[in-house]
Formats: C-alpha cells, sequence, structure tokens
C-alpha cells in the first residue's frame, strides 16, 4: 500500500510516477495532475497535454502565448 505524495491517503491501488529523477506515489490521476503538472505562464491553468513553450515559458494555449508576449507561437489546426 502507498501514501499518496499530494494528499497523503494510503491506498492499496497507489502507483509510481517518475519525473526527473525523482519518484513520486499517488493515489490518483487528480493528485498527480495537481502535484506535477506545469501552470500556463499567463492565465495559471494547469498544462494537461502539450501545452506551448517559448524561451522556458509555458503556456496552455496559443492566445495565453501572445498575452504574453510570445506572438511565434500557434495552437496546431
Amino acid at each position: 500500500m502507498g501514501k499518496c505524495d499530494a494528499c497523503g491517503n494510503e491506498y492499496a491501488h497507489s502507483f509510481e510516477v517518475s519525473m526527473d529523477g525523482r519518484r513520486f506515489v499517488f493515489d490518483c490521476f487528480e493528485c498527480a495532475i495537481d502535484k506535477l503538472a506545469p501552470s500556463c505562464e499567463s492565465c495559471g491553468v494547469q498544462i494537461i497535454g502539450h501545452g506551448l513553450e517559448q524561451q522556458g515559458s509555458l503556456f496552455c494555449c496559443a492566445s495565453c502565448a501572445r498575452r504574453a508576449g510570445a506572438t511565434a507561437l500557434r495552437d496546431n489546426a
């Protein structure tokens, strides 16, 4: 039984995620997303999909990127 690194719940069906050389244990995907997903630099939403990146800045969409001055980024059509 593993103890969730996000909420502390001990759960028989927990799972592990390795990221950047670190190991995390979670009881659900919701906790994994809450703990590990990056946030958009413009609106703050957690980026669950691919997102967009320019010069180390992460954005959830091209609209947020443009708002932050990253005008070369485009959403995939």
